[in-house]
């Protein structure tokens, strides 16, 4: 017989059509998941984290490396930032181009920039970047 089970993640029959079925995601909002529970002095590790997004308005060759001042980008509620918050040394950084993480090698992050290191590549108008910054403090 030729039956799917969409409880399953593979098909039931394996070499017809190699097919995989997944379950249906729904989203949530974040915002709406309530902290944890405080267990005790210095039991509990909270994280902080700051998104900064730019919309490249005209092309960045990255031949020579390139330098995108931190009042390029907006926060999380569309403000205009006048510099990156870094936690140093509990936290890291992650950037996007384009949806896609970068290799922590091809970027360095101050408080008043993004550098891109040289690389044989351009950027495009209309391509987003995204850096998440995270810190995490023991309370």
């Amino acid at each position: 017989m030729n039956q799917k089970n969409s409880k399953k993640l593979v098909s039931d029959d394996c070499c017809e059509d190699n097919k995989i079925y997944w379950p249906p995601l729904k989203a949530i909002d974040i915002s709406s998941i309530p902290p944890p529970p405080v267990i005790g002095p210095g039991g509990n590790i909270i994280p902080t984290i700051n998104r900064y997004f730019y919309i490249v308005t005209e092309d960045i060759d990255l031949t020579t490396g390139a330098t995108l001042p931190a009042n390029l980008f907006s926060d999380d509620n569309g403000n205009l930032v006048t510099e990156f918050k870094i936690f140093n040394p509990n936290g890291y950084v992650n950037l996007y181009i384009n949806a896609v993480m970068q290799e922590g090698g091809a970027y360095k992050l101050t408080v008043d920039s993004l550098i891109l290191n040289p690389f044989n590549a351009t950027i495009f108008a209309g391509t987003p970047i995204i850096i998440e910054s995270l810190g995490f403090q023991q309370i």
